[in-house]
């Protein structure tokens, strides 16, 4: 399977292409869209979505996989994350990719083993476990570890650890 996998946010967005299996996986590309703070978060909101959809049209993925909205203590984080999330939604949406959300504990149980893992952490055994050759950057190894994850619950015996995510 291929997956496009997203760590949504209005001014780092992670992403990752990752193909394999439960047993065994890799990384076709990875990165972070950065933009800059000068940038309304319209602007943000249209080039999230355009890179989505150049990745999308560039690698032609099976599914999308996203992280779900963590709890924030500023409604206009909250607001601005849901943001980048529904640019993201709205290009997989447009492509008829089935997008499958895993929230944060998840993700990290699978790519650390832990639900309260460290980014230093997850970047570590992303790059342990897709045998890359530098460790990612933080945003970049959010979106590999929710593609890790996507492909880790199709695994019969782990599929338990998932239960909490959701196709929207």
């Amino acid at each position: 399977m291929r997956v496009l996998s997203i760590d949504p946010a209005i001014r780092n967005t992670g992403y990752a292409v990752i193909e394999g299996n439960h047993n065994r996986a890799r990384a076709l590309e990875f990165g972070t869209l950065s933009l800059k703070s000068s940038l309304p978060q319209s602007a943000c909101l249209l080039a999230i979505h355009t890179k989505v959809k150049e990745l999308i049209e560039k690698w032609h993925p099976e599914e999308l996989a996203i992280e779900g909205i963590i709890y924030v203590q500023s409604h206009r984080t909250a607001i601005s994350m849901g943001s980048a999330r529904a640019a993201t939604v709205l290009a997989a949406a447009s492509h008829n990719l089935p997008i499958m959300e895993y929230p944060p504990s998840c993700v990290k149980l699978a790519a650390v083993g832990g639900g309260a893992a460290a980014k230093t952490q997850v970047a570590f055994m992303m790059r342990t476990l897709l045998d890359l050759d530098e460790t990612p950057a933080s945003d970049a190894a959010d979106a590999l570890a929710i593609g890790f994850t996507h492909l880790a619950a199709a695994d019969p015996l782990r599929a338990h650890l998932f239960s909490k995510r959701k196709y929207i």
